[in-house]
């Protein structure tokens, strides 16, 4: 069984930029991710694309040009900004900025919503973490990889004055992940590595069938090695190992269990249910099971602790087969919108609508969304009937 695995080399550091630098380097349109940012109704800035080089290697490098300056905003205020985007990409850009949140709360002293973001909570900053939630779900990378990143050295200017190098948030944000202390400079900075943090396993992605290759150009030349970050997307046997936690609910209402459903997909569950159970002394309750990597064993079992009535969690190592998944976007009476494909083989043996942008589009237009849902699965049909028989060529 393959999946779709994207490869991340971060030869000269990570940032932000550099992160959609690669993401345009491999092809998507970063045109889609202004107009993403525009309808959700966040303005004031455009996006600059332009071939560069480091080292005699091309590349992509991107300024995000931001109209007038904004000196900070709380987490509050850029969880608001993110409300208005798809659901997908505004829960991944989240639950980056929620990493920095807790990493400047935890170095200040103080509570997570009173954080104010100077430098990360500028536009530009918010426009590269959406970018890279954006990125993610595009390319329908189902895992992502990357080396250790470089740390650097020195002292970099920051709106309370000299920081050391690495950032402190930076250090905060990679504790316990394997990072390189080397180079000169700020190669890493805290939006590259809240990024990295939660976006990818900090690993080798083992044998990979190489698709396309990107370069995001860094805006710093560095004596030791070019600013770049290759991304490398393609195929590669899944080696996730999962498992099920399971938990016996009972004492505990409707709304507390969907609240907690919620949290652990947002946490990074694979798939979470619950269903109807007769307990002890004829109590009704609820079997909670989650199917998960044993990577998020430890958080996923926490958040259950915490948020159920539960005392105890179970836990089983199993395998799973899947169908390869690819998405492919197409062209409706209501807009361009991406269907989920599951193939075997190269041949599509399921389809199916992503619901969150069908909803969106339903929305914005003022229409069932039946109507949404059927205009996209016609789309599909004619697709497929295009594409000799279905297995056609699946592009995210």
């Amino acid at each position: 069984m393959n999946g779709r695995t994207l490869f991340l080399e971060p030869i000269g550091g990570v940032s932000g930029d550099m992160v959609l630098g690669a993401a345009a380097d491999l092809g998507l349109p970063l045109t889609e991710l202004s107009d993403l940012l525009h309808a959700a109704g966040i303005d004031g800035f455009t996006i600059e694309a332009r071939r560069d080089s480091r080292g005699s290697i091309g590349g992509t490098r991107v300024d995000v040009r931001v109209e007038a300056a904004v000196e900070e905003r709380t987490w509050r205020e850029i969880r608001a900004l993110l409300s208005g985007l798809p659901s997908g990409i505004a829960a991944r850009a989240g639950r980056i900025f929620g990493r920095i949140a807790r990493a400047e709360a935890a170095i200040h002293g103080l509570p997570e919503d009173e954080v104010h973001f100077h430098e990360v909570g500028a536009l530009d900053a918010i426009v590269d973490i959406v970018g890279a939630a954006w990125a993610v779900e595009r390319l329908g990378a189902e895992e992502i990889f990357t080396r250790p990143p470089p740390m650097g050295s020195g002292l970099v200017a920051s709106e309370h004055g000299p920081l050391p190098v690495p950032a402190p948030a930076t250090l905060a944000l990679l504790r316990g992940l394997p990072v390189a202390f080397e180079g000169v400079g700020e190669l890493t900075t805290p939006t590259g590595a809240a990024i990295l943090a939660e976006c990818a396993r900090f690993q080798s992605p083992g044998a990979l069938r190489i698709e396309r290759v990107g370069y995001g150009v860094g805006h710093a030349h560095w004596k030791d090695r070019p600013n770049l970050l290759r991304a490398s997307l393609g195929e590669t046997a899944s080696r996730t190992a999962i498992g099920l936690l399971e938990a016996h609910v009972d004492d505990a209402s409707a709304q507390l269990l969907g609240h907690l459903l919620d949290r652990l997909m947002e946490a990074g569950a694979l798939d979470a249910g619950l269903s109807p159970l007769l307990m002890k002394k004829g109590r009704p309750g609820q079997r909670l099971t989650v199917v998960c990597r044993s990577a998020d064993r430890a958080a996923l079992t926490d958040l259950i602790l915490r948020e159920s009535t539960s005392l105890g969690v179970r836990w089983s190592p199993v395998e799973r087969e899947e169908l390869e998944r690819r998405i492919v976007r197409l062209e409706t009476p209501f807009g361009t919108l991406p269907i989920k494909l599951g193939l075997r083989g190269g041949e599509v043996w399921n389809a199916a609508p992503e619901y969150a942008a069908c909803l969106a589009a339903a929305r914005e237009r003022r229409v069932p969304l039946k109507d949404v849902l059927a205009a996209a699965m016609a789309a599909c049909e004619a697709w497929r009937e295009s594409t000799a028989g279905g297995a056609g060529p699946a592009s995210s």
